[in-house]
Order: C-alpha cells, then sequence, then structure tokens
C-alpha cells in the first residue's frame, strides 16, 4: 500500500507533465499545473504515513505508559501549507489568463506569441 502510493504519485506528477507539454491552451496549461501540483500533495502525505499510527493528538497529559506511534504532523502541515499556496497561486495565474484573453482575444499559445511581435 505505501509503494502504491508514491507510484499513483509520481503516475499523476507525469500525467500532468505530458499534458503540459501537450497543451496549447492557456487555461488547460493552467489544469495541469494544477494536476501536477495534486500530486506533490499525494507524495507529502505518503512520506508521513506510518502503518497502525493513530493521529499525535493527546487528550490527558499523563499518558506515557504504552507509547503508540504516530504519524508525522510535519508532512500534514507541510501539505496544507502546500495546498493554500497552490490555490492562491491558480487563482492569480488565472486572472492573468483572463487578462491576457480581453487584450488578445485569444487562449492559444502560438497566436499570443505571434501576436507579440
Amino acid at each position: 500500500m505505501f509503494f502504491l502510493n508514491f507510484v499513483a504519485a509520481i503516475l499523476l506528477f507525469l500525467i500532468g507533465l505530458y499534458g503540459l507539454i501537450r497543451a496549447r491552451n492557456l487555461v488547460r496549461i493552467l489544469l495541469n499545473l494544477g494536476v501536477m501540483e495534486s500530486s506533490t500533495y499525494l507524495m507529502l502525505v505518503a512520506l508521513g504515513y506510518r502503518s497502525g499510527a493513530t493521529a499525535p493528538i493527546f487528550y490527558e497529559p499523563k499518558i506515557v505508559p504504552g507509547i503508540t506511534p504516530t504519524v508525522d504532523p510535519i508532512m500534514q502541515a507541510l501539505a496544507l501549507t502546500s495546498i493554500v499556496i497552490g490555490v492562491v497561486t491558480l487563482a492569480l495565474a488565472l486572472s492573468l489568463i483572463i487578462h491576457l484573453a480581453r487584450h488578445y482575444r485569444t487562449l492559444d499559445v502560438r497566436r499570443i506569441r505571434r501576436l507579440r511581435g
């Protein structure tokens, strides 16, 4: 199961990269970047996973006798931070795409390069 998460993350990244290389539409390029970002979230969560572990929350301060393994909370925090940064970046890129579409009247990257002059 652990290995499958890494394979899925790498496969998702490669699918996004292939779509990024093949896309000519700016919105599709942005969507493929989102797919690539999703693969990083999966990779971060997979790195922090431990089999049979619990959440790192202590209900009573005096628990210590049978120390139970916990998952790594740093990876979860990094994934959450990455999601927030990714949403902000995608929103900014989408606003730039809207501005380009209004100015050049197209979303095709090749036509925008030709019109640049």
